[in-house]
């Protein structure tokens, strides 16, 4: 019986390796949905998890046909952070430095793509897997799902998290939940700032899809340009953000999609993009 049993995990751990780390899915519109396929070990940013991730983060920047990009997860849990027990194998500085040199790149990946990333979250999303929601340019959340930067439970602040979470919350709940580790739920993730919308596990994905009807419905280009004038304008002191922004404008003005669609306004019909 023990044999047989034994047998079985091999088996099942088998073919959790064939599996791909992360499945990739488009549809007509172009939505790419990448899944995060470990469910096993909670879908934590092991090494080869952060490199399945990039390499799809790369491939989505070169080709003009994604819309929009849906991170989703497999299991109960969204994302556990970073592998633990493969971190603590390896302690030496200039692994750590490695490793989460290698999770700011994926994470700055989000940001530098010209479509917009929705995080779909089911589950739990803690420590770097908070991270990576706070990350994501727009997020709905199951109302099952919770929230945590727990590391400080461990003896670890959650230093690199604390970057998105800070762009996201208010500094004050921010710094509690840095310095608590404590959980919120997805009423207040969303009170916070942290997701956009909170639906019902059954309704999740309808939710999800009516930013993605939204979205798709706008020119990819005018988008594009948003993204990137939205992410560069925080960093700018106001000066500088307005005379970006104005620049951004004055270009966009002369887009083919804003002379269609501002032509359609004053015609009193719908743009035909």
């Amino acid at each position: 019986m023990a044999t047989e049993e034994r047998t079985v995990t091999e088996e099942r751990t088998m073919a959790a390796a064939a599996e791909p780390m992360v499945r990739r899915a488009q549809d007509a519109r172009g939505v790419r949905t990448l899944t995060l396929n470990r469910p096993q070990s909670f879908n934590a940013l092991s090494e080869a998890m952060l490199v399945a991730l990039q390499e799809e983060l790369d491939a989505i920047a070169a080709d003009e046909s994604v819309r929009v990009v849906v991170l989703a997860a497999e299991g109960k849990a969204f994302c556990a952070g970073h592998d633990l027990k493969e971190m603590r194998a390896k302690p030496s500085l200039g692994y750590y430095r490695e490793l989460f040199a290698q999770c700011t790149r994926m994470m700055l990946g989000l940001v530098r793509l010209p479509v917009p990333v929705i995080a779909r979250v089911q589950g739990i999303a803690t420590a770097a897997g908070c991270q990576l929601v706070a990350q994501c340019d727009l997020a709905v959340a199951s109302s099952a799902a919770r929230f945590a930067v727990s590391g400080i439970n461990l003896g670890l602040f959650c230093s690199t998290p604390s970057v998105p979470l800070l762009r996201n919350v208010p500094r004050k709940p921010a710094f509690e939940m840095l310095v608590t580790g404590d959980f919120i739920d997805a009423a207040q993730a969303r009170s916070l700032g942290l997701v956009n919308r909170v639906a019902e596990p059954a309704r999740l994905d309808a939710e999800i899809e009516t930013l993605l009807a939204s979205i798709v419905a706008k020119p990819r280009a005018v988008i594009a340009m948003g993204k990137e004038l939205f992410y560069g304008q925080v960093e700018l002191g106001l000066q500088a953000a307005y005379a970006a922004a104005g620049e951004t404008m004055a270009c966009n003005m002369l887009e083919e999609a804003a002379l269609e669609g501002v032509q359609a306004f004053i015609d009193k019909r719908k743009p035909r993009w």
